[in-house]
């Protein structure tokens, strides 16, 4: 079964009133539509409180003393109240959707913001699946905490205010009754609090390797097919889906538990009243019709409280995801400017790695005391066997990490001085396995550079080798490439994003293992595309096709990250070592004539048949 767990942040059980106030403050930047919101809320509420104190009224001044005019004058009171109510209820509904909707704006702005800041290896370690989780799930069900959570608290705290005040008017004496089964329901409500969120953190970590299950199977749906792995993938992730419906199903247990257990202590309550608010009656120390208020706002104070423990229950799961999702926002790159960081206008200058240590893993070393030095405009190919730490090589000389140890100068400076903006808005990067967003061919070409006129988008087409192909197609320049660039071929990808390079106009330029997808006519191509872009600028390109790199300056056969052999293509070649192997392997024919000796096209029996 795919491993779809990684070594993730763990939670403790504890209630935490420091990740509360963090979700609440996502409103603050959006204070008036929150004063307006908590206004209608409190509106509402009071008025709801106020409707049963008018009843108590309408049954004891007007239909008890039998006064017409009171009666009368209480129900204009009443009728207007109402309507006012309508609209405080339209207000809360409109502000509670408003401020609902800018909250997860802000959210996913700011999570999208911070990824793009992030180191590549926050990306290195974290799956795609549980970042699309809290960008989207997580950041949803935070949202509805802040909006409909917090209308539903500030209804029952305001209800129960409401209801406290008006109880106390009547008759303090049986309200101390009420007042007594609150502690019970506090206590209550925090032993199931510490059950109920440990079962929704489960149910968040389960969501979140059911969204990687996803987003692992779809991007490898042509694997899947080819290897007819279908039932055996819908196996794997029905385990996930069981576990999944088992903590949520737990977690729906204990709440629904909860609410049951509210009820008995509300039936004990109400039945005290009914007793005791009788013998008053019978004393004449309350009206029947505050026998009946006194009833309705018991039920009125109660039934907030039930309600409140289903919104605990739902603020336990929006706890679960606003860690998850804080966890995101508060990761720290690895690789960021420092305070003196400066941008000098341009890096063109020599390139110098000096003993430069470099690992992912601190007991598996990459590159260990690495020592190179390019001269400006020089282009050098990095060759040799998968995992020696060619790619590392660039991707440090890009800053997408740092050496452990030593240094890396470009133009004489050391380049953790320059800003990375600085460093890697003047580097183009075209990769083994080309990206291409969501759009058509001139967007993606632009991508290098958007205020590009279309005939810059064309040019760099042409001098990249596309312009042919993309004129072809049925809509040109403005053909869609589907998500990814699916609806293209591998050969066209590349050559799209070598002219998105081209427009882009690098100071140095990368090429990682860009031709060894293609066919030999698009390796064409890409190289008189390469040729273009690699004059007069630095480049570095890695290959294993070790045809398109013989024009290079210098060759570096990189082992065990160290350079094994160094020197140009002639020259390793005449030094029968790692390179000739390595050359031999794939071009025997064109090894010999290069070295001058005749080659044997037939076999003896062939040239005596002849």
């Amino acid at each position: 079964m795919p491993d779809y767990e990684f070594e993730e942040e763990e939670f403790t059980t504890e209630f935490s009133g420091r990740t509360v106030l963090r979700i609440l403050a996502q409103a603050m930047p959006h204070w008036p539509w929150l004063v307006g919101f908590l206004l209608a809320v409190a509106a509402v509420s009071v008025m709801d409180s106020y409707f049963t104190y008018l009843g108590k009224r309408i049954v004891d001044e007007g239909i008890v003393a039998g006064d017409r005019a009171a009666l009368m004058q209480i129900v204009r009171t009443y009728g207007s109240l109402i309507v006012a109510q309508a609209g405080a209820v339209f207000g809360l509904i409109y502000l509670a959707g408003i401020l609902g909707e800018r909250i997860r704006y802000d959210l996913r702005r700011k999570m999208f913001d911070h990824l793009q800041e992030l180191s590549f290896s926050y990306f290195d370690r974290t799956p795609v699946g549980w970042i699309m989780s809290r960008v989207t799930s997580d950041s949803g069900r935070m949202a509805e905490l802040v909006t409909w959570g917090l209308l539903d608290v500030t209804w029952a705290v305001m209800s129960i205010a409401s209801s406290v005040y008006f109880m106390l008017t009547i008759n303090w004496k049986l309200a101390l009754i009420v007042f007594a089964i609150i502690p019970v329901l506090v206590v209550v409500a925090a032993q199931f609090k510490k059950k109920i969120i440990v079962e929704y953190r489960a149910v968040r970590k389960i969501n979140s390797k059911i969204t990687g299950a996803f987003n692992e199977n779809i991007n490898g749906v042509r694997v899947v097919k080819a290897l007819c792995r279908e039932e055996e993938n819908l196996r794997e992730f029905g385990q996930l889906a069981g576990d999944m419906y088992r903590a949520s199903y737990r977690a729906a247990w204990l709440s629904a538990l909860f609410l049951p257990a509210v009820e008995l202590i509300s039936a004990v309550a109400l039945g005290s009243i009914v007793w005791y608010g009788g013998l008053q009656a019978q004393v004449g120390g309350l009206t029947v019709g505050g026998i009946q208020a006194f009833i309705s706002y018991v039920t009125f104070m109660l039934w907030p409280v039930q309600d409140l423990a289903r919104v605990y229950a739902e603020m336990q799961h929006a706890i679960a995801s606003a860690e998850r999702v804080f966890s995101l926002v508060d990761a720290v790159p690895d690789v960021v400017d420092r305070p003196e960081a400066i941008d000098p206008g341009s890096i063109r200058g020599d390139i110098d790695f000096d003993h430069v240590d470099f690992w992912y893993e601190s007991d598996e070393p990459v590159l260990t005391d690495f020592n190179l030095k390019v001269r400006r405009g020089e282009t050098i190919a990095l060759v040799g066997p998968t995992g020696g730490g060619k790619t590392t090589i660039v991707n440090l000389l890009c800053r997408f990490y740092e050496p452990q140890r030593g240094t890396i100068r470009i133009g004489g400076r050391d380049y953790a001085d320059l800003s990375l903006h600085a460093i890697q808005s003047r580097i183009g990067v075209v990769l083994q396995t080309p990206h291409l967003f969501s759009g058509t061919i001139r967007e993606n070409i632009r991508y290098g550079r958007l205020d590009a006129t279309d005939e810059e988008i064309e040019e760099s087409a042409r001098l990249a080798g596309a312009h042919d192909f993309i004129v072809a197609l049925e809509k040109g320049y403005d053909e869609g490439v589907g998500e990814g660039g699916v609806l293209l071929s591998v050969g066209q990808k590349q050559l799209v994003s070598l002219a998105r390079a081209v427009l882009a106009q690098p100071e140095i330029f990368i090429m990682d293992e860009a031709t060894s997808s293609v066919d030999t006519l698009t390796e064409a191509l890409i190289q008189r595309g390469m040729e273009t872009l690699m004059q007069d600028r630095t480049s570095f390109v890695i290959a294993h096709r070790l045809s398109t790199i013989k024009r290079a300056d210098r060759i570096l056969v990189i082992e065990d990250g160290r350079i094994a052999e160094m020197g140009t293509h002639a020259e390793l070649l005449r030094a029968r070592g790692h390179y000739y192997r390595l050359y031999t392997r794939q071009f025997r024919r064109e090894l010999e004539q290069e070295l001058g000796r005749e080659y044997e096209r037939f076999s003896a029996p062939a040239l005596r048949s002849a």
